[in-house]
């Protein structure tokens, strides 16, 4: 891993990287046709009056390599949960730890807003990334989309451990 990353917050000036990841994401997926979003648009959504999403970015000195967007849902059995919509390495910077880094902020991100756990779904043919989520987080999966939670008590288990 390099020694120059940074995980940080999101900021405004960030959102043209973000979305090129995003559309990244998207060519993987076999879905490039569906990106819709716009600077424009995430900037009103994420920084706007009301934020509606948030978001943390791995940079290095590549610029932005890594982002982990996520909003709230509320569960009526648990109560507000993190919902992690999408977690991004550019292709070339996959391997070196930054997914797990910006994985790691997001899960102190829901035991700092009081979250009772946290949740995502994954293809169900997205090897690499069901391996991340089941090798160092004992996700719990099921379904075609794969559905994926971690208890607060595993995010505190977890992040203790460390």
């Amino acid at each position: 891993m390099s020694s120059s990353i940074t995980i940080r917050t999101g900021i405004k000036k960030d959102l043209p990287q973000v979305l090129e990841l995003i559309k990244e994401l998207a060519e993987y997926e076999r879905a490039a046709h569906e990106v819709t979003n716009t600077v424009a648009l995430m900037e009103k959504d994420g920084f706007g009056a009301n934020p509606i999403y948030g978001l943390f970015v791995a940079e290095t000195d590549k610029g932005i390599v890594g982002i982990s967007i996520y909003y709230w849902r509320y569960s009526t059995w648990k109560g507000k949960r993190l919902y992690l919509e999408d977690i991004i390495v550019t292709e070339s910077e996959r391997g070196k730890g930054y997914g797990k880094l910006l994985f790691d902020r997001t899960m102190q991100h829901a035991l700092d807003e009081n979250c009772s756990g946290m949740m995502w779904q994954v293809l169900e043919w997205n090897e690499p990334a069901i391996n991340f989520y089941t090798k160092y987080y004992r996700a719990k999966l099921d379904g075609e989309w794969i559905n994926c939670s971690l208890e607060r008590y595993q995010i505190e288990e977890l992040l203790l451990a460390k």
